[in-house]
C-alpha cells in the first residue's frame, strides 16, 4: 500500500486516489439515500439507520480530502473561494427541501459541512489567518450547536479527518470518536434496546475508519466522477422523497 503525503496525495498515482475518492462520494450518496428511506419505510428504521451512519463521515472525508489537496498556507485562493461559494449556495437551496421531508429542529446538513470546511482550513493552513479562521468557525459551531445537524462535534469531523489523512495511525481514532459524539443526541435512537444502540454506536465509530481505509486503497477500475452535479443531488433527492411520501 502506498503512503499518502501530507497533502493527502499519493505521489505515485494521483488518478488512483481520485478513483478512491469518487468511490467514497458514491458510497456517501448511496448511504444517504438509504438513510432517508426511513421516512418512507419506517418498519425498517433501525437497519436503514445503521447503513446511514456511513453518509456523514464519508461526506466529511470528501471535504477533508479536498482541503488536503491544497498547499498549506495557501488559504486565499480562487479554488477555495469557489468551493466556499458552492457550499454557501446549497446551504440556502437545500433548506426548503429538507423542511418538506423532515420535522427536525436542526438545519440541513450543508451548514455543518460548511463550518466543518472552515475549521478544517484552519487546521490545514495554520498560520495567523488559519488559526483565526479556525477559532472563529469553532466559536460559531459552538454557538449554533443546537441548530447544527450533528452539532459542534459534527463540525469538527472534517478537521479531525484532515489530521487523520496527514498522520495515519492512532489519529484515525479522533474522527471515529467524534462521529460517536456527533450522533449522541440523535432522536432516532430513543426507545431502542441496548443491543440496537450498541450496534448503532459501533456503526458510527467504524464509518470514518472505513472511509479512511478506502481513501488509501488501490482502485484499479474507473469510477464515474462525482463533480459539481453532486451538490444538486442532496436537495433533489430530498424533494423526490418528500413528493413520494406526499402521495403514499
Amino acid at each position: 500500500m502506498s503512503t499518502l503525503t501530507a497533502s493527502g496525495t499519493n505521489p505515485e498515482t494521483q488518478a488512483r486516489r481520485d478513483s478512491s475518492l469518487d468511490l467514497i462520494k458514491w458510497l456517501a450518496m448511496l448511504s444517504m439515500v438509504i438513510d432517508h428511506s426511513r421516512y418512507l419505510w419506517p418498519q425498517a428504521e433501525a437497519w436503514l439507520f445503521f447503513v446511514g451512519r456511513l453518509a456523514f463521515p464519508l461526506f466529511c472525508l470528501g471535504v477533508a480530502a479536498n482541503v488536503c489537496r491544497s498547499r498549506p498556507g495557501q488559504l486565499f485562493t480562487d479554488a477555495n473561494g469557489r468551493y466556499l461559494a458552492w457550499l454557501v449556495a446549497f446551504c440556502v437551496v437545500s433548506e426548503l427541501p429538507y423542511r418538506l421531508l423532515s420535522t427536525s429542529s436542526t438545519l440541513n446538513i450543508m451548514p455543518t459541512l460548511l463550518i466543518g470546511l472552515l475549521i478544517a482550513w484552519g487546521v490545514h493552513h495554520q498560520g495567523r489567518h488559519g488559526l483565526l479562521l479556525g477559532l472563529l468557525s469553532l466559536t460559531l459551531a459552538a454557538a449554533m450547536h443546537e441548530r447544527l445537524m450533528y452539532g459542534v462535534f459534527g463540525a469538527l469531523v472534517p478537521a479531525a479527518l484532515v489530521i487523520a489523512i496527514q498522520r495515519p495511525g492512532p489519529a484515525w481514532l479522533l474522527p471515529a470518536l467524534l462521529c460517536v459524539l456527533a450522533n449522541s443526541r440523535n432522536r432516532w435512537a430513543e426507545g431502542w434496546s441496548g443491543e440496537v444502540v450498541g450496534i448503532s454506536i459501533a456503526a458510527e465509530f467504524a464509518a470514518p475508519l472505513i472511509g479512511l481505509w478506502l481513501l488509501r486503497t488501490t482502485i484499479t477500475w474507473r469510477i464515474w466522477p462525482v463533480t459539481r452535479w453532486g451538490y444538486f443531488f442532496y436537495p433533489l433527492h430530498l424533494l423526490v422523497f418528500a413528493g413520494i411520501r406526499a402521495v403514499l
